[in-house]
């Protein structure tokens, strides 16, 4: 119980970032009855342009520097490419039966890994990412500066997003897109518009969850949006998919039950076996099992008509 508070700390910033990813699932399934599977390769396409712009500064740079910019480059990197699969990918097939679409994102996702595997230098292996390591002790839980971003960073867009959607005309545009395209149009909106904006919105969300996992971890690699993108999935799932808040909130709640049970089960008669980190993927997916047989809306989530 002494390491309960720490790990508690561990699964909420792992739950920041499976929210933040999440979004940009969540936004465009929500808009457009798509699950984006190349999401998880547009959050990896993220990091390696943060890492880029790092390598073009001078050496002596300052982090307070260099991390804003970063995030600006791997922004537009993550955005370019989102709204590039939007235009060239799925909107020709918006028409098309629903499978078409479907396979349409996975065969973008293992292109999108081979052209970084193949084009950035030395992207197969673990490529060093600039961190921040000083760490700080309140009571008995210490964080470090990465977490301290991670967390404000999470909560800065999570705010802002609210308030663009509550606020603004083109967030009432993406609600009501996203209740009835087809009305929405006679009403003289522009759905293509709202539909790129759904996706740069989740494109710059997963560009900053993965500023905030290569400075946590100290790497990228061309692969490491796949199971992030998985688990990114399952959250959004897990809070109700087509629900921005219930995607923040699937990943905190997934990124808790991941971290006690891999920590804990080890403590379980007969279980030990079961723990540890290796089997902490088995209970997120478990997680999202018991979420779908017992709540299949999920946490937030409303039981509405499938939309043809």
């Amino acid at each position: 119980m002494n390491t309960l508070p720490q790990q508690l700390a561990n699964g909420l910033l792992l739950g920041s970032m499976y929210g933040l990813i999440a979004i940009g699932y969540t936004m465009v399934y929500g808009i457009v009855q798509l699950i984006n599977f190349a999401h998880g390769e547009i959050f990896m396409t993220g990091g390696f342009g943060a890492l880029s712009v790092y390598l073009i500064l001078p050496s002596d740079v300052s982090m307070v520097v260099a991390v804003p910019l970063m995030l600006i480059g791997g922004g537009i990197v993550a955005v370019l490419i989102a709204v590039g699969a939007e235009r060239f990918a799925y909107r020709p097939l918006r028409g098309a039966p629903r499978l078409a679409p479907l396979i349409t994102a996975i065969g973008l996702s293992l292109a999108l890994q081979e052209v970084v595997r193949n084009f950035y230098p030395e992207a197969d292996r673990a490529r060093a990412f600039p961190g921040l390591d000083s760490s700080h002790e309140i009571g008995s839980v210490t964080i470090k500066d990465a977490d301290i971003f991670l967390i404000v960073a999470a909560a800065v867009c999570m705010a802002s997003l609210a308030l663009f959607v509550r606020r603004s005309r083109t967030g009432r545009a993406m609600q009501a897109t996203a209740q009835d395209p087809d009305t929405a149009q006679l009403m003289g909106i522009d759905t293509n518009r709202i539909i790129v904006i759904a996706f740069a919105i989740g494109g710059f969300f997963a560009a900053v969850a993965s500023v905030a996992y290569g400075m946590k971890y100290g790497n990228v690699k061309y692969d490491m949006g796949f199971l992030m993108g998985l688990k990114a999935f399952t959250a959004a799932v897990l809070g109700g998919i087509g629900n921005i808040y219930g995607a923040m909130l699937g990943g905190l709640v997934l990124g808790v039950a991941e971290t006690l049970a891999s920590a804990y089960i080890d403590g379980v008669p007969g279980m030990g076996q079961l723990g540890g980190q290796s089997w902490a993927n088995v209970w997120a997916f478990c997680l999202l099992i018991l979420v779908l047989l017992f709540r299949p809306q999920g946490l937030l989530g409303e039981r509405v008509a499938d939309r043809a």
